[in-house]
C-alpha cells in the first residue's frame, strides 16, 4: 500500500531558492478576476508549475491580502508578479517583450489547447527561452474583454462536453498551466 510523503521526503525548495531558479516562458495574466481566492488559486497553481509570472489587471486584488494567502499558502510571495490597471497595457507590454498572447476564451476562430501545446513542441518551433507564451484569463462572469481578446494574438479554449459553458477561471488556469508547462518541458529537453 502506498504512503504518503512527508513535506521533508518531497525536498522543496524554500522562497529564495524558488526565486533564484529557472522559470518557464509562460505567464498568467487576470483580466479582471473579481475572487480573491480565485487569485490566490491561481498563484499556488503557479507556483507548483514554476512559471515565470502571474499579471493581475483591473480589479483583481494584490498581495499582500488575507483571503489570496488563504487559498495561495505563500506562494504570493514566492512567485513574480506585477499589477495593471488596464489590461491592454499588460497586453501590450508582453508583447513588445516578445511574448505570444492567447486569450482563453470561446470564439469563432480559436484553437484548442492541446493544439496549441502539441505546436509547443513542433521541432520547426523555437522552444527555448525565446519562445515565450503568454495566457490571459477573465473575469468569472464576463470573461475576457472583447478588447483585450482583439490585442491578443489568437484565442484558444478547452474542449466542454456538459451542459455548462464554461469553468471556474481558476481551474481553467491551472489545466492551461499545467498542460503548456508539460509541452515547454518537453520540447526544452530536445
Amino acid at each position: 500500500m502506498s504512503k504518503k510523503l512527508t513535506t521533508a521526503e518531497m525536498g522543496r525548495m524554500n522562497v529564495d531558492q524558488y526565486r533564484e531558479a529557472d522559470k518557464l516562458p509562460l505567464v498568467v495574466v487576470l483580466d479582471n478576476v473579481r475572487s480573491q481566492h480565485n487569485v490566490g488559486a491561481v498563484f499556488r497553481t503557479a507556483d507548483a508549475m514554476r512559471i515565470e509570472r502571474v499579471v493581475l489587471c483591473g480589479i483583481c486584488c494584490c498581495p499582500p491580502n488575507q483571503e489570496i494567502h488563504k487559498t495561495a499558502l505563500g506562494a504570493e510571495e514566492s512567485v513574480e508578479w506585477q499589477y495593471y490597471k488596464e489590461t491592454l497595457d499588460a497586453v501590450q507590454a508582453l508583447q513588445d517583450e516578445g511574448y505570444t498572447v492567447y486569450a482563453v476564451e470561446q470564439a469563432h476562430d480559436s484553437v484548442t489547447l492541446e493544439e496549441i501545446a502539441e505546436n509547443v513542441q513542433r521541432d520547426d518551433v523555437r522552444c527555448t527561452k525565446d519562445f515565450k507564451i503568454a495566457v490571459v484569463l477573465g473575469h468569472e462572469v464576463f470573461g475576457v474583454q472583447q478588447e483585450v481578446i482583439d490585442h491578443c494574438n489568437q484565442c484558444i479554449e478547452i474542449p466542454q462536453y456538459g451542459t455548462k459553458h464554461s469553468m471556474n477561471v481558476s481551474v481553467t488556469a491551472g489545466i492551461v498551466m499545467y498542460r503548456l508547462a508539460s509541452s515547454l518541458r518537453l520540447a526544452t529537453k530536445k
